[in-house]
């Protein structure tokens, strides 16, 4: 059966302490939201609908980021939150298969949580999700009878005995799209605070004739964050998920607590990865490199057998080929490293492409900004780049041609030629002596007369 998925991020977050929507706030490197799309991918959904309210043209535009086919359902008002559901109905015109119910705060819900959800559709018309929980007291309680499902209450309204029940309500919720509106539009507002709660839908189905039934999942996966301390503790938690998922793929971090990821990271196995490394968003690694100690990455694709660092950063843009090298303080922004190629010391290399087996010496940088525009420089292959080149783009550099160190090249080298452009050194026989004791005469001078 299609699927859909209806994920709520409408809320302003108010103990965020924040002008970003709640739902920004990054976890991974990764709006927090994303990260419950990110779970719901397992289904392969046929649409999904993001429900916005505060900073709703913000959220839209970080979910066209993330994938332009998202639908975006607006909650001007927060009335509750089956109110905020109903709101998509309009986006899943159409639609016949199941929807699914996510929220955009609770990003730790697994692909395998939810596909038990799907799978319970099969015997009941609403799934709702529920948890064992270690303290249930804020809680809405699950009141079931064997895996029969006959409604939620709120702790305000339970019973002793309900309130004795840990088996408490996530708000995820699963229902065949056209039956989950039609129960949503019988929810009342009769309550304290006039808002229409999606869990009612669970008593209307009874009343309907309808079933529910409810799946269990570890409490951890229904972290919900709404303060500052909560964001830092789900930070936490996902960078040890992402830590043990590398060292169980078979990448060695010889200082796990020290390496920090993004959500898309992506490490192939036998790849080595030394102390005090991030990884920013768009990072691939592919087997058996080596990454040294205290470098940074983003928006970058290194290939197999390469080794970065330490102290390297590779910026969004950066290609490296097979075997290549980038050695300590070396930058590289939007640039093609080739096979075997070493760019090992103290080297700016942006807007560039360099061909297989080249070297390129320490302190080289190319000089790729005038101030206006971006230039490219292109180094061919077996070239070697002496120490302290400035390549001043745009420039081509040939195949098996040479620079010589300090020099400043403005212009095309061929194949094979090596380029000297630096001015001719001359001697001065003991001027230096002169220089300096005409110096110290004048510091002299000036000391006495004050």
């Amino acid at each position: 059966m299609a699927t859909a998925l209806i994920l709520l991020a409408a809320g302003q977050g108010t103990r965020m302490n924040s002008d970003l929507p709640k739902v920004l706030h990054p976890i991974g490197n990764a709006p927090m939201f994303a990260h419950a799309l990110a779970s719901g991918a397992a289904l392969a959904p046929e649409r999904t609908v993001l429900v916005v309210g505060h900073g709703a043209d913000q959220v839209a535009a970080e979910a066209a980021k993330i994938d332009d086919n998202i639908l975006i359902a607006r909650q001007n008002e927060q009335l509750g939150t089956a109110h905020a559901v109903l709101k998509a109905k309009e986006a899943l015109s159409g639609f016949e298969g199941d929807a699914i119910v996510l929220y955009g705060d609770t990003p730790f819900i697994s692909e395998a949580t939810i596909l038990r959800m799907v799978e319970a559709r099969k015997t009941a018309d609403v799934v709702v999700l529920g948890f064992e929980a270690a303290d249930p007291a804020r809680y809405g309680r699950l009141v079931t009878e064997g895996d029969t499902l006959r409604r939620i209450v709120e702790y305000k309204d339970a019973s002793e005995a309900e309130r004795a029940i840990t088996f408490c309500n996530s708000g995820l919720i699963a229902a065949e799209a056209s039956v989950l509106f039609d129960l949503l539009e019988q929810v009342g507002n009769d309550n304290a605070a006039g808002e229409y709660y999606l869990p009612d839908i669970i008593e209307i189905a009874w009343k309907t004739g309808r079933t529910a039934t409810a799946v269990a999942c570890d409490e951890a996966e229904t972290l919900g964050v709404n303060t500052r301390a909560e964001l830092a503790r789900a930070e936490a938690i996902f960078q040890a998920s992402k830590r043990a998922e590398a060292l169980e793929n078979g990448v060695t971090l010889m200082a796990p607590e020290t390496v920090f990821f993004s959500l898309d990271t992506y490490i192939g196995r036998d790849t080595v990865v030394e102390p005090n490394v991030i990884f920013g968003p768009g990072v691939t690694v592919e087997s058996g490199t080596r990454i040294r100690a205290f470098s940074h990455f983003e928006g970058c694709h290194v290939s197999m057998g390469a080794t970065v660092g330490p102290f390297a950063r590779l910026r969004p843009g950066a290609e490296l080929a097979n075997n290549a090298h980038i050695g300590n303080f070396v930058e590289v922004k939007n640039a093609q490293i080739g096979e075997g190629t070493k760019v090992n010391h103290l080297t700016y290399i942006g807007d560039a492409e360099i061909g297989d087996g080249t070297n390129v010496g320490a302190g080289t940088i190319t000089c790729n900004y005038d101030g206006v525009f971006k230039h490219r420089t292109t180094i061919g292959r077996n070239a070697f780049i002496g120490s302290n080149t400035m390549l001043v783009a745009p420039v081509t550099v040939g195949d098996e041609a040479m620079t010589a160190s300090g020099s400043v090249i403005t212009s095309d080298i061929e194949p094979g030629a090596l380029a000297i452009a630096r001015a001719k050194q001359v001697n001065k026989p003991m001027l230096a002596v002169r220089m300096f004791e005409k110096l110290k005469s004048l510091k002299a001078k000036k000391q006495k007369g004050q």
